[in-house]
């Protein structure tokens, strides 16, 4: 009795249905059940269940579904072929939404999809078939996020893409940030890289701190706290859902005026949460390690490094409201 005691199921009020999410996805649920039904005390039905519920990548991490993985990375590649021209030696490893600046006679945004394949980076739309930009993985010096105001003037993450070369050109992606620690990650995987290189890895922005964190969110019916992941790095402070496309908060240091730390009703069992202050907006979070947030933000604000070349405006993405707008769609297959 002692073994099956210490396995009764908890609750934690502080769970919600993003934090189901992230469990299914990152680690996975394992179902052995046997059920039986009875009606007046006479069993009329059976149920033997064993199943496993997790995200693909967790699977192939324990070994399942690896057939499936190789039969369909097999199919994607041969419905590529029918429309961009790739090399027998070159596989596809990932796809999503993005496009190319044109930056000459015509100066405007040209859509297709971003194809991140062994060999190279290529902007590509499949009708009419068209490869917009193209570059071989040993060309590119640098690949870095560039912050740029959208046709609407919401702000955005593009892409800036230097060559060794010493041309430049600017790429579009629906997950920026991904696709960046992507092509890192392949560039890393080049042994001998090309000698007129000026660079041999990727300038990257990596994460000072990350953790689980709370954004209290303002509607027109009242405030709700919403669980996420915040992320600092030297240029920025992100705070997103597992629900949303991009990132729902972006701070730089630049914008950020004042932090201070207030008591207030929260999800965590901190008694304070962290208050910060832009030139146009506050921004209230929450974490169970709220003091070594407050710190770090305090140094990061202070402490001089490579910083945006002109200040941003702090971006908080708007929600559901009639004034709002939803963020970009989910991610692509991987």
């Amino acid at each position: 009795m002692t073994g099956y005691a210490s396995m009764q199921p908890t609750r934690d009020p502080r769970a919600t249905l993003p934090d189901l999410i992230e469990v299914l996805l990152n680690k996975g649920v394992h179902l052995n059940l046997d059920l039986i039904i009875s009606v007046a005390d006479i069993p009329l039905i059976g149920v033997n269940l064993r199943a496993t519920i997790a995200g693909i990548e967790t699977m192939l991490e324990y070994g399942m579904m690896r057939q499936w993985d190789s039969d369909t990375r097999e199919w994607v590649q041969r419905a590529v072929r029918t429309h961009l021209p790739i090399a027998d030696d070159e596989e596809i490893l990932a796809k999503m939404a993005g496009g190319h600046y044109q930056d000459n006679f015509y100066r405007t945004w040209r859509p297709g999809s971003a194809y991140l394949t062994s060999q190279r980076l290529i902007i590509h739309r499949r009708d009419p078939a068209e490869t917009l930009w193209q570059a071989r993985l040993n060309s590119i010096a640098s690949v870095s996020a560039l912050r740029q105001a959208s046709i609407g003037g919401e702000e955005r993450t593009r892409i800036l893409v230097r060559l060794s070369d010493g041309s430049e050109t600017i790429l579009s992606a629906l997950e920026p940030d991904r696709l960046i620690s992507l092509v890192q990650a392949e560039l890393d995987r080049v042994d001998e890289p090309a000698p007129s290189r000026p660079e041999a890895k990727l300038t990257v922005d990596r994460p000072l701190r990350e953790g689980r964190m709370w954004f209290l969110e303002e509607l027109s019916s009242g405030s709700t706290w919403r669980g996420g992941q915040a992320s600092l790095s030297s240029t920025e402070l992100t705070w997103r859902s597992p629900m949303d496309g991009r990132a729902r908060v972006r701070i730089s240091p630049e914008q950020l005026q004042d932090i201070r730390r207030e008591e207030r009703s929260n999800p965590t069992d901190e008694r304070r949460v962290l208050i910060l202050d832009t030139a146009d907006s506050t921004i209230t979070l929450a974490a169970d390690d709220v003091g070594a947030w407050s710190a770090g933000l305090d140094d990061w604000r202070t402490v001089p490094g490579d910083r945006c070349p002109a200040p941003l405006e702090a971006t908080v993405s708007p929600g559901r409201n009639p004034d709002d707008r939803v963020g970009e769609g989910a991610a692509s297959w991987r």
